[in-house]
């Protein structure tokens, strides 16, 4: 049996829609990372975007092989929560680790400014 053959329009359309929506919410994070100047700028375009591009084409899944098998499919809740717990957290100690970074830079041996930094 062919899924594609006995989908019915009611779970294509939003299947469709949250596989449009969560490539272009994708694609505009991946815009951002290319387009803006410094990496404080930068980081937080995939940060928040992967989050909410993943969970439209995730319920999106859902939805397709919920229907497609004739049984509840919920693997895609896993998945759900692993990027949801593990996306913000890796773009926040990134951005910790930046911070540090460009204080160590601006901090002379002692501790105190560099006089000769910009």
């Amino acid at each position: 049996m062919n899924g594609a053959e006995t989908l019915s329009w009611w779970v294509a359309l939003p299947a469709a829609f949250l596989l449009v929506l969560g490539g272009l919410i994708t694609l505009i994070g991946t815009l951002g990372l290319a387009r803006l100047q410094s990496f404080y700028q930068r980081i937080h375009g995939p940060a928040i975007t992967v989050t909410l591009g993943a969970g439209c084409i995730l319920v999106a899944s859902m939805l397709y092989f919920t229907v497609t098998q004739s049984r509840l499919v919920i693997h895609e809740v896993l998945i759900s929560l692993f990027v949801l717990m593990t996306a913000p957290v890796v773009a926040m100690l990134i951005m910790r680790a930046a911070v540090y970074r460009d204080l160590r830079a601006t901090r002379g041996p002692d501790g105190r400014d560099d006089p000769d930094s910009p």
